[in-house]
């Protein structure tokens, strides 16, 4: 079934609803069974409950944007609370078609094939060995939609490819014109994709997969490749997506793609708090519970093609960290972040990142080592839900509360610009402050917050 039948359903009803008709569906017993045949899939690994998830950039990441350029920075990243690394596309690229000096990472000629622009796969090995023995996973990004026009399976097997009415290749869409199309009808092809995969997990021993436009190949698809792949270990899937199919069925988390929008709106005074809540109350009613999302304020598309997390957030930028550390999902560090990025990084050419040393790191690690102390803001099934607390007619503050397993959270922020005081929390006084002490005031029951200050109450400090 394609990951995006119902939707497209949905709207057949709807344009036939509007003509003044009604709809009758027939239901056969052994109807679209294909999936639902394989629930109950195997929940999140055990270890991801607890992570946070850096996404690592090898081209812009150092000065020599290679695999040892990014190996020596394992410890400072292990101290930052980075549990898991996520590496854009490490495969080899394509010269057909390419896009200016280097090419897009996502433009894949070789599945099986590493990237010689970062070393050699020998080095990856090495470097996934090391990340292991501190404790840390590493997920590769996968591109299953699309290859480069050069890729062997163009003229090995040429019926694996969409094509148009004159029998020519197809980009995904215009105006990726260095990709051709994979065409999902081919079972193959299927085949092939999913032995591809295998051999990163059993031969170089990655832990999971960032999949690549999810949403756009048949789900049927992904429940057999994750349960094949899951023959092999217990990986981790992450899916580039926001269907609430994909972590129903067959990944372990989606994108959270519509919180960063709402975060940037609220940032520009266009949304307020409310709407914020909307968005959260209508995530936790569509995510089952043994999935989640993941969170963030920004990733390389975003940063790519829109602007830096500074320029979209500016003085809101801590305080919409802090939300996506401690609402349901797992949070999300582009590289770079972490020294206070103000650059758009290039996204085909070599660019490093100008590095720096700036106390959001210090807010990184604080909120790392509060996520793995403290079990109610752990995700997958196994942390606490999101409770708002008090709702008022106050459009800026957000005030909720997370427990589980004898674990409570208490966050407090104030997304605007205006100072604001509001009534302190019930239980607030048995809780230790972790976060926010030089950004909001407690006195005689109520909380003084500055523009865009927070405060985290905690059972469990950080350790």
């Amino acid at each position: 079934m394609p990951a995006n039948f119902l939707s497209r359903l949905r709207s057949l009803v709807d344009s036939i609803h509007a003509q003044g008709m009604i709809v009758l569906l027939c239901v056969a017993q052994a109807a679209c069974v294909s999936v639902a045949q394989d629930r109950p899939y195997p929940a999140p690994p055990d270890w991801s409950h607890d992570k946070v998830m850096y996404e690592v950039n090898l081209r812009q990441f150092s000065d020599t944007g290679d695999v040892e350029g990014f190996r020596k920075q394992l410890p400072r990243l292990k101290e930052l609370g980075v549990g898991i690394l996520w590496f854009m596309p490490i495969n080899s690229i394509g010269v057909e078609g390419r896009v200016r000096d280097l090419g897009s990472p996502y433009a894949v000629k070789d599945y099986l094939a590493f990237n010689p622009e970062y070393g050699t796969l020998d080095e990856f090995k090495a470097m996934i060995d090391e990340a292991h023995a501190m404790g840390m996973y590493v997920l590769i990004d996968w591109v299953p939609n699309h290859t480069a026009p050069d890729h062997p399976w163009v003229k090995e097997h040429p019926d694996w490819y969409t094509r148009d009415e004159n029998g020519q290749l197809v980009p995904p869409i215009p105006q990726w014109a260095d990709v051709v199309d994979l065409n999902y009808d081919a079972m193959d092809m299927r085949k092939a994709m999913i032995e591809a995969m295998a051999f990163w997990v059993r031969e170089v021993g990655i832990d999971g997969f960032r999949v690549d436009t999810a949403e756009w190949q048949p789900l049927d698809f992904w429940v057999k490749a994750r349960n094949e792949l899951r023959k092999i270990k217990p990986i981790f899937m992450l899916a580039e997506g926001a269907n609430p199919d994909l972590v129903e069925y067959a990944f372990d988390a989606a994108y959270a793609w519509d919180l960063t929008p709402n975060m940037n709106q609220i940032r520009a005074g266009t949304k307020t708090v409310t709407d914020l809540v909307n968005y959260l109350n209508a995530e936790a009613r569509i995510i089952p519970n043994d999935g989640f999302r993941l969170n963030f304020t920004t990733n390389h598309d975003i940063d790519a093609w829109e602007a830096t997390a500074v320029e979209r957030l500016g003085d809101g930028l801590e305080a919409f960290t802090v939300l996506t550390y401690t609402i349901t999902g797992m949070p999300l560090i582009y590289n770079g972040q972490e020294a206070r990025l103000e650059k758009q990084v290039d996204f085909f050419r070599h660019d490093p990142i100008p590095w720096r040393d700036d106390p959001i790191a210090g807010l990184y690690r604080t909120l790392a080592k509060l996520k793995h102390n403290n079990r109610a803001l752990w995700h997958g099934g196994t942390g606490g839900e999101l409770e708002i607390i008090a709702p008022s007619t106050n459009e800026s503050v957000l005030t909720f509360q997370r427990e589980a397993d004898g674990d409570r959270v208490i966050v407090m922020l104030n997304l605007g610009g205006q100072p604001q005081s509001v009534p302190a929390p019930g239980g607030l006084g048995e809780l230790t402050r972790v976060l926010g002490r030089e950004t909001i005031r407690v006195a005689a029951d109520t909380c003084v917050l500055p523009p865009w200050g927070y405060g985290v109450w905690s059972s469990s400090q950080p350790k």
